[in-house]
């Protein structure tokens, strides 16, 4: 029992050797995203990060974790806007976690604001996703309408041979009544005869 304590002890001393992540700023500040940037001190071996981020006065948290990485800053997604929210970043080593880093505050602006900002040259991540799901939904249009284009061409083309096919029996059978009949009677009861 106490070799368990003592190993629960020393993984504890060997996460609290990891300092915290410094210089953690938000860059980018959305209505609806921001980036969180942050620095790792010299010296310290780290494999990834952790970030909990909380909005103002709600007892609710959000956590981001990621291994394997050696990123220095993450996208927070899905934020409300006109809304405070606290971030705090940890760093990840083969040991455990640091510390939390200083409490970093940030307030999201209204979603006009953030429009009303930008340069007339200016796209966000929001209006290129949204340009990209436009330009699918053109296309799905243009091949339902070329596929149906297609259709109509097919059945007028299929009638068309129908109704060719049926035509000259019908002329043929109009040939034969009409010759028939080409030779005029003449009033009297006999045929009229051309004299040559």
């Amino acid at each position: 029992m106490q070799k368990i304590n003592l190993t629960l002890y020393f993984c504890v001393l060997c996460a609290d050797s990891l300092s915290p992540p410094v210089n953690v700023t938000v860059r980018e500040v959305r209505a609806r995203f921001a980036v969180v940037t942050w620095d790792i001190p010299d010296g310290d071996n780290v494999i990834g990060f952790a970030i909990t981020q909380q909005k103002k006065d709600v007892r609710m948290l959000r956590f981001i974790q990621e291994v394997n990485t050696t990123t220095r800053s993450c996208a927070l997604w899905d934020l409300e806007e006109e809304t405070d929210y606290i971030v705090h970043v940890q760093s990840i080593s083969m040991s455990g976690m640091s510390p939390h880093s200083e409490p970093l505050r940030f307030r999201t602006p209204k979603d006009t604001d953030t429009q009303a900002s930008k340069s007339k040259d200016e796209v966000t991540m929001e209006e290129v996703g949204q340009a990209t799901q436009l330009r699918a939904g053109e296309l799905i249009i243009i091949v339902v309408v070329l596929i149906m284009w297609a259709g109509v061409i097919a059945l007028f083309c299929r009638q068309y041979d129908i109704i060719k096919d049926n035509e000259p029996n019908n002329n043929k059978d109009k040939a034969k009544n009409s010759s028939e009949c080409s030779t005029p009677e003449h009033p009297t009861g006999g045929l009229l005869r051309s004299k040559v």
